[in-house]
This record gives structure tokens, C-alpha cells and sequence, in this order.
């Protein structure tokens, strides 16, 4: 079976490929005609001068009737046109390609990524440089996302608040773009893993709705680097809440064990992972069905994202797109250019152009 995409169902009037949108606003095609048929004609009052040497004009040559008349019927025919093309242009004339098949999976996948302080630190490595957590993430997950073909990908961004980066889409590179802006303290400095889920979990119930049919496999990959220190929901209420919609969360902990610093004793070896918590985010995976991942670098990380990149598509119904090129502007720039034309053969604008 197979379905429109969103967006593409052609309306009222359509044949072999060509639609009008609006095809009402052509019914207004006998306006002016019936203006000029119902409402009363102007009265010209033409002033009389006495010219004595009048009979010397009747001398010089000029128009005809019929030339003078050819010359209206011309502009009426211009003018008609106009208003023709005019409608035609509002009705919103355009035409659809041949119908083409979308590769959908039938999942939504959303990430999570922490931004708070903590994202900072520069324990990881590419390319020889150190350099923090959330720049490795950046680059491991602009990887994932171009991947997932077929999958309506989300992002959140959490920090002391969560909030949606990017809905549930299937434009994967607005993904990656709006990914790369994100700043390490740009939704606070603490960690509200509960939210983030809690958002998680309110966003494709919201997106079920309106699509008024329920994906087959929901899923969010979140990545942190601590522990919940901020936020209205705890990490276990918000994980018995993903469970209870069947939300897969995959839960990814950031951060090297060990690493060498530079302080006012010397060189020193500490733990930047200390404060992660492993048991939180292992019993939030466990209890959605999911599995929690360690990342102490970036080769890790990229492993973490292949292995998670594994997962199956749910087959559903086939969506169809057919491309839409709208046409309106043919015809509105037709209409201009005679538009134009016809103002130019009026007298008085002849007389301005001379000027």
C-alpha cells in the first residue's frame, strides 16, 4: 500500500500531473464585464471652443474610426488577457513529478545530548588535539545522523533545562547544521537527564497525534557526562515513564577515567569521569529495553554509534513523494509584461513617455 507524503495530496482539480490549487478564483473571470455591464457609464463633459480658422483643420489628414476603433479593440484584447493571466497565476497552477518512493523505516529516533558545563573538557582526541567531549560528539554523531536514512531524527539539547533543537524530521542535514551550533552552558551549566527523557517521551506522543497513527519503534540515544543535578523529573521516574510508551533509550556515558592536568603543584593525574553516574544510566536503558554504552574516547564513541547504527528498520507502509514545481510565476510575469504594454499604448502614458 502506498500513501502521499505529507503535503503532496493534490487538490480538487488536477489532471495528468497538472493541479490548481485554487481553482474557485477563476469563477471571478467575468468580473469585469460585468462591472462594465451593470454599473452606469461615465458622463464626459467636453469643453466648446469657437475657432475661426477651423476650416483649415478640416484640411490636415486624420485617424479613421475603424483605425481608431482596430486600436481599442487591441487594448480591450490586452486587457482581457491580463486579467486572465492574472487569475490564472492566483489559482496557483503547478506541477507534480512522477511519483517517487521514500526509503521510511518506520522509527523516530531522537538524541539527546548534554551540553552542560561538564561538555567542556578537553579529555578526548581527533586528530592528534585534544579536544572536549562536545566537539567529539559533534563529529561521532554528524556521522550517525547522515546515516539514518529512512528515520525521522530528533534532537534535544539538554543542560540545567532540556528543549527541542530540531523536531522529528527526515531532513538530516538541518539536523547536523543545527547540532554544530550548539554551545557547551547554552541550557545551563547543571544536568537534567529527567527532563530531557520526560521531553523525550511528551514530543513523540505529540508527534503520534498528529500523525494519528503511532511509529513502530521509537527510540533516544542520550549521551551525558554526569549525573541528574537539575530538573522536575528524577531519572527513574522519567525512565518508568518511557517505559509505560515504549520508548527504547539508549543511553551513552562521555569521558575518559583518567588524564593529566596542570595546576599550582604541578602535573597532576585526575578522574574527569568521576562524577558520572553509571548505575543511573544503566537502570534507565535496562528498564526501556534499551543498553547503556561507555565512551572513554573517541574511537569507543565511534563504535558505540556503528553498533547502535545496526538496529533493524521496522518495515511499514510505503510513502510516495511526488515532487511539486509551482508555476505561478509564469503567468504573473506574462501578465506584467502585457500589463506594461498596455499602459504604454494609452495616450496619456505616451505623452508622459515623450516628456
Amino acid at each position: 500500500m502506498s500513501r502521499l507524503a505529507e503535503g503532496t495530496a493534490m487538490s480538487a482539480f488536477s489532471f495528468a500531473g497538472f493541479e490548481l490549487a485554487w481553482p474557485w478564483v477563476l469563477a471571478l473571470l467575468p468580473l469585469p464585464w460585468l462591472v462594465r455591464r451593470l454599473l452606469p457609464a461615465v458622463q464626459q463633459t467636453r469643453a466648446v471652443a469657437w475657432i475661426p480658422f477651423a476650416a483649415e483643420f478640416s484640411a490636415l489628414p486624420h485617424a479613421s474610426t475603424s483605425t481608431v476603433s482596430r486600436q481599442e479593440r487591441i487594448r480591450m484584447l490586452l486587457a482581457a488577457l491580463v486579467w486572465v493571466l492574472l487569475l490564472f497565476a492566483a489559482a496557483r497552477p503547478a506541477w507534480y513529478d512522477d511519483a517517487v518512493a521514500l526509503p521510511v523505516s518506520g522509527r523516530d529516533l531522537l538524541l539527546a545530548v548534554d551540553i552542560s558545563g561538564s561538555m567542556q573538557i578537553k579529555d578526548f582526541e581527533m586528530n592528534g588535539q585534544q579536544v572536549s567531549r562536545l566537539t567529539a560528539t559533534k563529529a561521532v554523531a554528524r556521522q550517525f545522523i547522515s546515516r539514518r536514512v529512512g528515520d525521522r531524527v530528533g534532537l534535544i539539547l539538554f543542560g540545567s533545562n532540556a528543549y527541542v533543537q530540531t523536531p522529528l524530521t527526515f531532513d538530516r542535514k538541518t539536523v547536523i547544521t543545527l547540532l554544530d551550533e550548539a554551545a557547551v552552558g547554552l541550557a545551563g551549566k547543571a544536568t537534567a537527564i529527567g527532563d530531557a527523557i520526560g521531553l523525550a517521551v511528551k514530543r513523540l506522543e505529540q508527534s503520534n497525534r498528529d500523525k494519528r497513527i503511532a511509529s513502530k519503534e521509537q527510540v533516544l540515544i542520550l549521551l551525558t557526562d554526569g549525573v541528574n543535578t537539575a530538573g522536575q523529573l528524577s531519572a527513574p521516574q522519567a525512565a518508568e515513564l518511557a517505559a509505560e510508551h515504549g520508548l527504547t533509550i539508549y543511553t551513552i556515558g562521555i569521558g575518559a577515567d583518567a588524564m593529566t592536568v596542570q595546576s599550582f603543584f604541578g602535573t597532576q593525574r585526575v578522574n574527569p569521569s568521576a562524577d558520572l553516574d553509571e548505575k543511573m544510566l544503566t537502570d534507565i536503558a535496562t528498564k526501556t529495553g534499551g543498553r547503556y554504552f561507555r565512551a572513554h574516547d573517541t574511537q569507543e564513541l565511534q563504535k558505540i554509534y556503528a553498533m547502535i547504527d545496526k538496529l533493524e528498520p521496522v518495515a511499514r507502509d510505503r510513502v510516495v513523494f511526488r515532487p511539486r514545481h509551482s508555476l505561478f510565476v509564469w503567468p504573473l510575469g506574462l501578465a506584467l509584461l502585457l500589463g506594461c504594454a498596455l499602459m504604454l499604448s494609452m495616450t496619456e502614458w505616451r505623452h508622459v513617455w515623450k516628456r
